[in-house]
């Protein structure tokens, strides 16, 4: 199983480094992409011919490139085992109207791995967990109190929970 991560508004593939290189370190194969820096709807067709591959399975990413990978988990032809949504941008800071970023959620059909900072200007944190408990009902939120809209401070916890994501993704493809 591989994972796919692309990086926020501000980063580029190097900065999912870190991310990349802690999945290997557990063993799992993991690979970040550059998607162009636009309205997220714009860019889910870059997103899906960067990230094509038959063993793809899960993808995501950090704040906008986590939103333009559900983006793309939402569309009905996309079949992906599992979405890992990092820092997910849920509206912009100080106007917390979240439904238009979760208005495709409804065409999610994946195990979803929600991890955020309970201090995220960009996720109000109960906003969050009504939007989640709203529109996905195969999500898993992860929080981090004292913590913004990034998780280096807590990287390596966020990638434990990430490789045990992917690695319960598998166990559930094999039994099938």
């Amino acid at each position: 199983m591989r994972v796919v991560l692309a990086p926020g508004a501000s980063g580029t593939a190097a900065t999912m480094r870190r991310y990349v290189d802690g999945l290997a370190a557990r063993g799992i194969a993991a690979d970040a992409i550059d998607i162009p820096k636009r309205r997220a709807e714009d860019a889910v067709d870059a997103y899906a011919a960067a990230s094509r591959s038959d063993d793809a399975t899960v993808i995501g990413g950090q704040s906008y490139g986590g939103r333009v990978a559900s983006l793309l988990a939402a569309r009905p032809e996309t079949r992906v085992d599992g979405l890992v949504l990092i820092s997910y941008p849920l509206h912009r800071p100080g106007a917390p109207d979240w439904e238009p970023r979760t208005d495709h959620w409804a065409g999610i059909r994946c195990p979803v791995l929600f991890l955020s900072g309970e201090a995220d200007p960009f996720a109000r944190i109960e906003l969050l967990r009504l939007a989640i408990a709203q529109r996905l009902p195969d999500a898993t939120l992860h929080t981090w109190p004292r913590v913004g809209h990034g998780l280096r401070p807590v990287l390596n916890e966020a990638i434990e929970r990430i490789a045990s994501f992917v690695e319960s993704l598998a166990g559930s493809r094999s039994a099938r």
